[in-house]
């Protein structure tokens, strides 16, 4: 392992707690942040956080993971923003089941100018629930999209007419399903009223009305502050990331290909929202298999469209603080 600094530039330990710190713009179910990274001499690890697992929506965990995906992918860029190449070690220790992965073995290898083009994204990168405008993608953007998950492993299929309408009467039977849980809508009631405490989704990030869309969004209980305007969706693309197992580590790299996707997607100005409702209810997830044509297991779906340039979009979601998602404690002699 390497604990080189080289010349003019920072130490590894200042490296990794700051990617540990920009990993904290990953996008996240329901903006859970359910991540936890701990900073070593020379790696990083990354261990998910069960306090902000929801377990009514998400029972077995796996949006979880996905959100914990979304995290590595970012850390991963910053670091190689900052010229260093990792090796990744995903769940590498099968005793401690919370440790997703680690970052180690790191080399510098000279500051990757493309990787600090897709670092400013992460900054700017929103989910923007609003419907999209009338002009339509460049193909060349949903090439790059498509190729950005591919390289994480992942497949995404975007889809067609027939298909979108199938997507459509699956999102509406989940959204049904999960509206009869009295639990689900306790767990939501909880993640949208969580105002200064860093997580959570705010009012201004909510629609104040249901968006006239193709493929309904969710329902989270109350209105939100956000004008949707008087768009709809006719030019959105829809897409299923999806992959040959269901397995942990599968998820996981979905999740590392959902942060792929939708940061190239913020590089080319399209906007990116996920829709997980269809793979949380297990009738409805069986129905994108079929779109499928069971040759594998979907992990999430998703809209993309150019959002409308006429009308402002949404903040940001909250962010907790650094010290609260990154242990330092191990270097901290060690940071510049």
């Amino acid at each position: 392992m390497s604990h080189e600094t080289p010349a003019g530039d920072r130490p590894l330990t200042t490296a990794l707690a700051e990617a540990a710190g920009m990993a904290g713009h990953a996008p996240s179910v329901h903006n859970t942040q359910p991540w936890h990274w701990t900073v070593l001499p020379d790696a990083l690890e990354l261990r998910v956080v069960r306090e902000r697992h929801l377990s009514a929506m998400d029972p077995e965990g796996h949006l979880l993971v996905v959100s914990c995906g979304a995290a590595l992918h970012h850390a991963r860029v910053a670091l190689a923003a900052e010229g260093w190449t990792p090796v990744v070690e995903r769940l590498p220790d099968p005793a401690e089941p919370d440790l997703l992965a680690r970052i180690t073995t790191l080399k510098h290898t000279g500051a990757d100018p493309d990787a600090m083009r897709v670092v400013q994204c992460m900054q700017v990168r929103h989910t923007d629930r609003r419907p999209v405008s009338d002009e339509p993608i460049p193909t060349a953007a949903l090439d790059d999209i498509e190729r950005a998950a591919t390289l994480e492993g992942v497949n995404l299929q975007l889809l067609d007419d027939t298909q979108k309408i199938q997507l459509a009467g699956a999102a509406q039977q989940a959204a049904a399903v999960e509206a009869d849980s009295p639990e689900l809508r306790e767990e939501l009631a909880y993640w949208t009223s969580r105002a200064g405490t860093g997580t959570g989704l705010p009012p201004e990030v909510l629609p104040d009305q249901a968006p006239q869309t193709t493929v309904p969004a969710r329902d989270f209980g109350r209105a939100g502050s956000l004008p949707i305007g008087p768009g709809h969706d006719k030019t959105a693309v829809y897409g299923i990331l999806w992959g040959a197992d269901d397995e942990l580590m599968s998820w996981l790299r979905a999740g590392e290909a959902l942060s792929a996707a939708w940061l190239t997607a913020t590089r080319h100005g399209v906007s990116l929202v996920p829709l997980s409702g269809v793979v949380e209810v297990e009738g409805t997830r069986e129905v994108l298999r079929q779109m499928l044509a069971g040759l594998g297991f979907p992990y999430i779906s998703m809209r993309l469209g150019v959002a409308d340039p006429n009308h402002a979009g949404p903040p940001h979601t909250p962010r907790l603080d650094v010290t609260q998602t990154v242990d330092t404690s191990a270097v901290r002699d060690r940071l510049t």
